[in-house]
């Protein structure tokens, strides 16, 4: 049974009506709960959840892990913790068919925390690359460039920036005027599929949106891209070809996860503007950023890291010999 257009309910504002909640369609326009994407979408998230928190207990609780570099970590595997809980379970509930609404205030909500965490990981992965930056081509400062306090203000920054960027482009949006319909063609609540329901002139808040992706967005991942290029200056001037692989290794976890973030971040939004392409394809590599590359973080820092394997060998080691 397709998925036919809901109520939509309207409130007065001057002489404008605005809609009070908003259909999600969700993965598919068939209302009928889909099982095994539900099973899918519970182990994916689970998964994300208990990775990123043994990720994070590992870390604070290992000292041969208090470095910058697992600082960093820590902070990235909390925002994908929550990262992921801003839109995962809003989509357990709609391929159950259980609800297929939200209210304005949910939709907009669920907006705020996913641009706010989202903004921070891409400040994040940046001052990761800084500090790899700075173990990498500036050895004997790096004790002193990255010391506890200076890691402290550079965490602190990214989630302050985040905050920033987010509150501004929920509000430009949230002050559009929505006359209905109220369908909204996406698994959960985002910046364009909202303009495109809006009766209003989007201009402003698109050209606000616009700039958080310049600043918040595509300025990070050049500040990453410059940093590598000299990252990988400095390890092509390494003589030994063990060194060279050694130094390398030391960064290429983050180097995969700026990858699978970035590439799938922004292919959602340049994809090609076909019908179909825009209906179906943009979903499922919403599906990457939002859902899967939280997954794979952990996985990836754990599979390719010593420090954090031996980490894990201690604490499982000490769960055996206590019971």
């Amino acid at each position: 049974m397709v998925l036919r257009q809901g109520l939509v309910e309207r409130r007065n504002h001057g002489n404008h009506s605005g809609v009070t909640e908003f259909l999600v369609v969700g993965l598919s326009s068939v209302q009928e709960p889909h099982v095994s994407l539900f099973l899918m979408f519970l182990a994916i998230y689970l998964i994300t959840i208990i990775g990123n928190l043994l990720i994070f207990t590992l870390i604070t609780s290992d000292s041969r892990l208090h470095t910058p570099m697992y600082f960093f970590l820590a902070n990235l595997s909390l925002v994908d913790i929550i990262f992921s809980s801003s839109t995962v379970p809003s989509l357990l509930t709609n391929v159950l068919g259980t609800k297929k609404t939200i209210s304005f205030l949910g939709c907009f909500t669920q907006l705020y925390f996913f641009q706010y965490f989202m903004v921070v990981e891409c400040y994040l992965l940046a001052v990761m690359a800084y500090d790899r930056y700075m173990a990498i081509c500036h050895p004997l400062n790096y004790p002193v460039r990255m010391n506890r306090l200076v890691r402290i203000y550079l965490a602190a920054g990214c989630w302050i920036s985040g905050l920033i960027s987010s509150i501004v482009q929920v509000v430009s949006v949230s002050t559009l005027d929505f006359c209905g319909p109220n369908i909204l063609d996406h698994f959960f609540c985002d910046v364009t599929p909202l303009f495109k329901l809006s009766c209003s002139d989007t201009t402003i808040s698109e050209g606000l949106f616009m700039l958080v992706v310049v600043f918040a967005g595509m300025g990070p991942l050049l500040f990453i891209l410059t940093t590598y290029v000299l990252i990988i200056t400095a390890i092509l001037k390494i003589r030994s070809t063990e060194g060279r692989r050694r130094t390398f290794s030391t960064c290429a976890s983050h180097f995969i996860v700026v990858g699978l973030y970035y590439g799938s971040g922004i292919f959602s939004y340049i994809w090609p503007t076909t019908p179909y392409a825009k209906k179906n394809n943009l979903k499922v590599v919403a599906v990457l950023y939002t859902i899967v590359t939280p997954m794979l973080n952990p996985i990836i820092y754990s599979l390719r890291n010593r420090e954090v394997k031996m980490a894990l060998k201690k604490i499982i080691s000490k769960v055996v010999m206590s019971q």
